[in-house]
C-alpha cells in the first residue's frame, strides 16, 4: 500500500484463528468491562432530587443591579456590548426626563437592554467591562425552553426587583482589587 506522501506502509494480512473468527473472546472481554462499570461510583447525579452545588463564582443568568436608593446603575455606555465576544448584548440609550431622578442614576440610561441568551457564552467580560458595576452574572441557571423567542432577555427579566429583600447578592464576585478601589473616596465613581 502506498500513501499520498509517497511512503509505503507494510500491511499485515495475518490469518485469524478459530477463536478470533467466532468473536467469543472479544464479546466476553466487552461484557467484563461493562460489568466492572456497574459497581463503580456513579459520575452523574439524579437532578430533580439532588441539586449540584455551584461555586460562588459560577457564571449564570445576568442581572442589572440597582444602587442603594433603587435607581438603575446602567448608563448605556455600551462597554459591555463592545466587550462581548459573542455580540449578544444590544441596547438603546435615552435621556432622563425631569422627574425620573428616582428611577435612573445618571442623565443617560438604557431604555432598551437585551441579551440574547442563545448567543451568550457566559464569559463574564461584560461584568468586567462595566464601569458602573451595573451588570453581574449570578448563580441562577438560565431555564431551558423549546421556543427561541423566550431567550431574548430584556429589562423585564434582567433588572433586579425594587424590594431590598429580593436583591441579589453579588459581593462574592467582587475581587480584592475592586473592594480596595471602592474604598477610595477620591474617585468620582465612589462618591
Amino acid at each position: 500500500m502506498q500513501l499520498i506522501s509517497g511512503r509505503s506502509v507494510v500491511v499485515s494480512n495475518k490469518k485469524m484463528t478459530f477463536w478470533e473468527k467466532i468473536y467469543l473472546p472479544a464479546v466476553l472481554n466487552g461484557m467484563r468491562i461493562t460489568f466492572s462499570h456497574l459497581f463503580r461510583k456513579k459520575a452523574t447525579i439524579r437532578y430533580p432530587e439532588v441539586k449540584r452545588e455551584f461555586a460562588e463564582i459560577y457564571r449564570g443568568q445576568h442581572v442589572l443591579k440597582r444602587d442603594e436608593e433603587g435607581r438603575e446603575r446602567c448608563t448605556a455606555c455600551g462597554l459591555c456590548a463592545v466587550a462581548c465576544p459573542a455580540e449578544a448584548i444590544t441596547m438603546i440609550a435615552a435621556e432622563r426626563k425631569p422627574g425620573e431622578e428616582s428611577l435612573y442614576r445618571e442623565e443617560k440610561y438604557a431604555s432598551v437592554y437585551e441579551i440574547n441568551m442563545l448567543r451568550c457564552i457566559f464569559c463574564g467580560l461584560c461584568e468586567e467591562a462595566c464601569p458602573k458595576e451595573a451588570i453581574f452574572l449570578t448563580k441562577r441557571i438560565v431555564p431551558s425552553d423549546f421556543e427561541r423567542d423566550g431567550f431574548i432577555y430584556g429589562k423585564d427579566k434582567l433588572v433586579e426587583p425594587l424590594d431590598p429583600l429580593k436583591r441579589i447578592d453579588v459581593s462574592k464576585r467582587e475581587t480584592k482589587e475592586v473592594l480596595e478601589f471602592k474604598k477610595d473616596k477620591s474617585k468620582r465613581h465612589n462618591q
